[in-house]
């Protein structure tokens, strides 16, 4: 078998392995891709791994001894996959690596807007301390998470790993899930999605990205939302109207963000957020923990693996 990774760096810079995969078949792998650069790398393989390197219809098309895709990710939009269905090549993805570590970051972005940890340091290394008249100052308001209400909007592995998280720090838990009355009532009290965010002290997204998910954050949602109350998405950018919460932060409407996510990845010079007040933004790391790609890597093996043994598993277009 010819595999060929599109673009494994983001996954693997150097520090994991890919004799795994190499096991399998004779591997290529490119760090990155560029959208004219995929047919022509990828004419004669037989499998083909990418992270967000785009395969669309045409594409697909185009590479006729292609037999599987698996995608470096839980989402999996960067595949035509109904263009893979028609072909009879299944599309595989990753979906359970990264829960611990998104969970994570979630709480990171939470401690960074509740208690300013770099910027109070950073205040005492410009030697404010040493000038204070007072043994101790504080320059933003501290606030502590036990009573707060965290509102999850989307329950599923990563939504329910935060609430964990939430009820260790004595925090009250309301969600929204399309499927929530499938869902143990013990974890959360369930509500529609308006009262998430009407209620909510701190809201966070968990939800995929579909038509109907597209821009859930939006005027009305923010304008609903309390005057002290924070967004946080590791999830997918497209969920929040950029502009909307831009001039929400600005206007004081609600008072922070904590996103590891944008509309367009890498960021926009011209993104409105990159303007707004107390919004914090990273550069779509929660995942990349060492050890969840680790773990990501091992089941991207593993799901190659099982495609050649004929029980392919993880298949998203079956």
């Amino acid at each position: 078998m010819k595999i060929i990774v599109l673009d494994g760096f983001a996954l693997n810079p150097g520090d994991l392995s890919w004799d795994g995969l190499r096991s399998l078949g004779d591997v290529t792998v490119y760090e990155r891709t560029a959208d004219t650069e995929i047919l022509n790398r990828a004419v004669d393989a037989d499998i083909l791994i990418t992270n967000k390197t785009p395969l669309s219809a045409q594409t697909i098309a185009g590479l006729p001894t292609l037999k599987y895709i698996g995608v470096l990710a839980t989402g999996y939009n960067v595949v035509d996959v109904n263009a893979a269905k028609e072909r009879g090549i299944p599309v595989t993805n990753i979906p359970t690596y990264g829960t611990a570590s998104v969970a994570q970051m979630v709480f990171s972005h939470i401690l960074h807007l509740t208690q300013h940890v770099k910027e109070h340091s950073d205040t005492v290394y410009a030697g404010e301390w040493e000038r204070s008249i007072d043994f101790c100052y504080w320059n933003y308001p501290l606030i502590e998470l036990a009573g707060k209400t965290i509102g999850i909007i989307g329950f599923g592995r990563i939504g329910q790993k935060v609430a964990q998280i939430a009820r260790a720090f004595s925090m009250k838990i309301i969600a929204y899930d399309a499927f929530s009355e499938k869902m143990d009532p013990s974890l959360a009290e369930f509500v529609d999605i308006d009262t998430v965010f009407r209620d909510s002290d701190i809201v966070s997204l968990h939800c995929p990205l579909f038509a109907d998910t597209e821009g859930i954050v939006n005027e009305e949602r923010l304008k609903s939302m309390r005057s002290t109350a924070f967004l946080i998405n590791t999830s997918r950018g497209p969920l929040v109207d950029e502009l909307a919460l831009t001039t929400a932060l600005n206007n004081g409407v609600i008072a922070g963000a904590g996103l590891d996510v944008v509309s367009t990845e890498p960021i926009l010079k011209d993104n409105p957020l990159l303007m707004a007040k107390n919004c914090f933004i990273t550069p779509h790391i929660a995942w990349a923990t060492a050890e969840a790609r680790g773990r990501l890597l091992d089941t991207a093996v593993s799901n190659v693996e099982d495609f050649i043994n004929g029980t392919p598993a993880n298949v998203v277009n079956s």
